[in-house]
């Protein structure tokens, strides 16, 4: 992976960054990495926001800008569209209905046969988080105040959730159904809502 290929992808993943957080994750000077954000800022794929600091000059945080996801899986967004808006022509909300249901149980049956060969949640977890990753979602389990989170730093089907937010309950009570009796979840930050990302709070029930 290239240098800026890492830093944008730091940026997805970790949010706002300084130029000294960049250096260190990529192995490169800062004024590599200065040089790298100068760049991206002229093409309009990331801004700053200089904070406070108690002494010395303000801390400079970057952060990428909705053009930067031209750089990421946009799951084939404008034939999704289309698609969408064919079914709802064609079947009407009834048939776009049952075409997310359908959608909801291949990917049930999928994931279950993987999470089915692990016990432990925290296992369970990091293998959906896998399965999620190769979809696109980028995502990551973190543990915290004796809580799971599953972190989607990027929205694979973006397009089809805008047109219709049923996808996004349907994927909900996708993961709902894959931690029944084991688990709780909530969806805490939506992508859909403004949010970097969707991140999704899972409460161990015993």
């Amino acid at each position: 992976m290239k240098t800026e290929e890492k830093i944008i992808h730091l940026l997805k993943v970790n949010g706002s960054m300084t130029a000294q957080d960049l250096a260190r994750e990529t192995n490169v000077t800062t004024m590599g990495v200065r040089q790298h954000m100068l760049k991206f800022e002229d093409q309009g794929e990331v801004v700053y926001t200089d904070k406070k600091v108690a002494r010395g000059r303000p801390t400079r945080y970057w952060s990428l800008t909705e053009k930067s996801h031209s750089r990421f899986p946009d799951g084939h967004e404008s034939l999704t569209l289309k698609l969408i808006e064919s079914v709802k022509q064609v079947f009407g909300e009834q048939g776009l209905d049952e075409l997310i249901k359908q959608r909801e149980k291949e990917s049930y049956d999928a994931y279950s046969l993987v999470l089915g060969q692990h016990n432990n949640l925290l296992d369970k977890l990091q293998a959906l988080a896998q399965l999620r990753s190769e979809e696109g979602y980028m995502a990551n389990i973190k543990q915290q105040d004796g809580d799971y989170w599953l972190l989607e730093n990027h929205c694979s089907i973006c397009a089809a959730a805008s047109q219709c937010l049923k996808f996004c309950r349907s994927e909900l009570h996708l993961f709902e159904s894959l931690l029944v009796n084991q688990a709780s979840i909530s969806r805490e930050e939506h992508i859909m809502e403004g949010a970097r990302r969707c991140a999704y709070k899972i409460t161990p029930l015993v």
